[in-house]
């Protein structure tokens, strides 16, 4: 299929408490189930430092020009496979694997202080949730002003809105591994079909006036 739907999702690398880090080795597991004939789909292991952040996510989007990209991350709070409705701009005091935070403890200097997904995260995670695959999603609105929530305002500021993030929690609580590789394949297959529905229903309005 020439026309296949370039797709990028991302996990970080170990910190802190989480010498493995949950959100790549749900990433891997979702690499190997794929999403599908029609999408081509890259992983990558993202550092959990702000400047690695900032210059490699610009680089990410120019080279692979994905339809979407995901990014997946841990968080010791989580019970569920959550959805993140936004990114946040500022409150980053919390030093990363490099000792380091951004001077103006924020992410992008006049940046807006919220940016929300173009993704309706709320009509995903139903639809999730009401295919029963066992595996519990939810939504939240406060990514954790830290790597997640830098690396999520980066790319929504970056591509306006088209990207998303997902929070797993670590491994064994309650999930497996193969769960949350499972868990990541539904949420994004419906994230993309909503966006191909948005589309559809732009274009078909475009035409009917």
């Amino acid at each position: 299929m020439a026309n296949k739907k370039k797709v990028v999702v991302t996990g970080f690398e170990p910190f802190g408490e989480h010498a493995v880090n949950s959100s790549w080795v749900a990433v891997q597991e979702l690499e190997q189930l794929g999403l599908g004939e029609a999408v081509d789909l890259h992983v990558c292991e993202i550092p959990v430092e702000y400047q690695a952040v900032q210059n490699l996510l610009p680089s990410l989007w120019k080279e692979q020009q994905p339809q979407l990209v995901v990014h997946v991350g841990v968080s010791g709070l989580a019970t569920t496979v959550t959805l993140e409705q936004c990114g946040h701009n500022k409150g980053y005091k919390r030093l990363d694997n490099c000792s380091f935070c951004p001077a103006s403890q924020c992410c992008m200097e006049n940046g807006p202080d919220c940016i929300k997904s173009v993704l309706d995260m709320d009509a995903v995670c139903k639809r999730v949730n009401d295919s029963d695959i066992g595996i519990a999603v939810s939504v939240s609105k406060d990514a954790g002003r830290y790597l997640c929530d830098y690396t999520y305002y980066t790319s929504l500021y970056l591509r306006q809105g088209h990207a998303a993030f997902v929070h797993v929690p670590p491994l064994g609580k309650p999930y497996s591994s193969q769960d949350l590789g499972r868990g990541l394949q539904a949420v994004i297959q419906e994230m993309l079909k909503l966006l191909e529905e948005e589309h559809k229903h732009n274009e078909h309005c475009n035409h009917s006036h």
